[in-house]
């Protein structure tokens, strides 16, 4: 059975977690980066060649202060640890959002992560930071007009392909499986475009609960959907 080349996960669920314990929010965040660990362990295994990870959308910034510093902390923290592991495992590590909000010292990190990492070839590690779906859309637009203004383009040239080339997730696969864990049933303003024709599963256990057989269990139903692309059962079903 084909495995899902690309993966895209919303790891929701962290501040519930802490809560049913009577623990601080960033407690079920700090838990969480355990099962981002175990997630990324179990794709290269099993020939994952992309998983997306939903770390901060571009809502998260009206979440409390205190909980929002925590986490840009967290993420410093995080990069500062697991860096060295990921790049001998041969993970490339690529970010997508508005970096431009991030605090410098993160920039910086980031930065040097992905050049560091741009070589390797075992998994992609694509991390959605200050990152929103519709802000992508619009800022790819934006880049497309400009590109009409200046010459290098066309109106009547304008695709999907023009426009998916000006997307922070150019040169990605689009995602074959998208998982939520948490309970939610819904994208949440995450790869909106990419998406299109993604198999949806969701889950009810909390990310810091998610573990190697959620993720096979995601798979597997996976596995078990025909996907069509529009066409009909019989035309993919007699495709040569």
């Amino acid at each position: 059975m084909p495995l899902p080349k690309h993966i895209a996960i919303i790891m929701d669920g962290n501040g519930r977690w802490a809560q049913k314990r009577a623990l601080p929010r960033v407690a079920g965040h700090r838990a969480g980066v355990s099962k981002v660990r175990t997630t990324v362990e179990a794709c290269i295994a099993l020939g994952i060649s992309t998983l997306t990870l939903f770390a901060f959308s571009s809502e998260n910034w009206s979440r409390p202060q205190t909980e929002v510093s925590a986490l840009m902390g967290l993420f410093v923290e995080v990069l500062d640890r697991e860096f060295n592991d990921l790049h001998k495992q041969g993970v490339r590590l690529k970010f997508i959002g508005k970096r431009d909000q991030l605090a410098p010292i993160l920039r910086e990190r980031i930065d040097s992560i992905e050049l560091k990492t741009l070589h390797n070839d075992r998994l992609t590690l694509v991390i959605a930071i200050a990152y929103g779906g519709r802000d992508d859309l619009v800022n790819a637009c934006r880049r497309t007009v400009q590109a009409v203004r200046n010459g290098e383009l066309l109106e009547s040239d304008i695709t999907a392909a023009t426009i998916a080339a000006r997307l922070d997730t150019v040169g990605l696969p689009e995602p074959d499986l998208f998982i939520r864990t948490g309970g939610e049933q819904r994208i949440s303003n995450f790869l909106l475009w990419d998406l299109a024709y993604t198999e949806l599963w969701f889950t009810d256990v909390l990310w810091p609960a998610f573990e190697r057989k959620d993720l096979i269990l995601a798979i597997e139903h996976f596995q078990k959907r025909e996907r069509r692309f529009g066409l009909t059962s019989a035309q993919v079903n007699h495709a040569p």
